[in-house]
This record gives C-alpha cells, structure tokens and sequence, in this order.
C-alpha cells in the first residue's frame, strides 16, 4: 500500500473527471457542477447551454457569465433574451412586422445595437432562404 495520498481513490473510474465544469448564480448564491448536463443529459458540448436554459426556466434569469442577445422594442415593453443572436433577431423581426415597431438587437454589453425596423423581416427572409440552398 502506497502512502501517497491520491492512491486512497482506489474506487474512482479510471477516466474519471475532476475538473467538471462549473456555473454560478450571484442572484441565487450558488454554483453547480454540470454533471448532470454531462451524465445524465448527455448534452455534451452543450451542456453550459443546457444549463444556462433551465436556469433561466425555472428562475427567471440566466446564471452569471451567460452571454445573451437582447431584443428591446423602441415603442413598446416587448423584448427577449435569448442565447442565440438568430433566436434574438428572429424575435425582433417577427415583432416588427406583427406591430410596425423598431427593435433594437444587441449582444450582452458589447457594441452598439442594431436596429431591426419594420420591412427588414423580408430582406432577411429572403438572405436565409438563399443560405438554406
């Protein structure tokens, strides 16, 4: 028997993770591991994502760290937060065609938004469908 301290872990598997990745909430105080996400989910690559969504489901908000798009309308209390700038930007223009409103888009904390007015929807439509050939 070794008296090196790590030999003690004589149950753990082989290809055993210590390093899981780890979220945390300031508004919750808290912070998780994703071994769930990674286990039990099997969310992969996603698993920050997965995560990051639940979250937001069941609390209202999205953990800390989680790098959203903003869609705000101009004339209107109407807005999202979503963790793909295409959800975002598919909310804006849908938005202002419904309602003839400007929506601003934006990333988190970085840049300028960009503004999504009514009309833009079809120039878009068109742009994926042409990148859907």
């Amino acid at each position: 028997m070794s008296d090196h301290p790590a030999s003690d872990d004589s149950d753990a598997p082989v290809d055993a993770v210590d390093d899981l990745p780890t979220v945390s909430c300031t508004r919750c105080g808290r912070e998780w591991d994703l071994a769930y996400e990674l286990d039990e989910l099997v969310a992969g690559n996603q698993a920050v994502e997965q995560f990051a969504l639940d979250h937001k489901q069941h609390t209202g908000h999205f953990p800390d760290d989680a790098a959203t798009w903003l869609a705000r309308c101009r004339n209107c209390p109407g807005g999202v937060e979503r963790l793909s700038s295409r959800a975002a930007r598919r909310w804006a223009e849908v938005h202002a065609r419904h309602t003839r409103h400007s929506v601003a888009v934006s990333h988190g904390t970085d840049g300028d938004p960009v503004l999504v007015e009514p009309g833009d929807w079809a120039s878009s439509s068109a742009r994926d469908a042409a990148d859907d050939r």
